[in-house]
């Protein structure tokens, strides 16, 4: 999923609801959507929703971050 300009937005939604679905995440994930999301202009509301479910579940346990 490596791209030059940044993912579209439904791309990264797709990246996010990878993540969320598999209920852990890498540090190399992490450096790819930091990436792509800092890329961006602007986040969608689905985008921020995501996210804040993503940061949600890292703080009570439910996504693991691996190597």
């Amino acid at each position: 999923m490596q791209s030059q300009v940044g993912l579209p937005h439904n791309t990264v939604e797709q990246f996010l609801d990878q993540i969320l679905a598999l209920g852990k995440i890498s540090r190399a994930d992490q450096r790819q959507l930091m990436s792509e999301l800092l890329a961006q202009t602007a986040l969608s509301d689905t985008e921020r929703r995501k996210i804040s479910c993503l940061f949600e579940r890292l703080q009570t346990g439910r996504l693991r971050v691996v190597k």
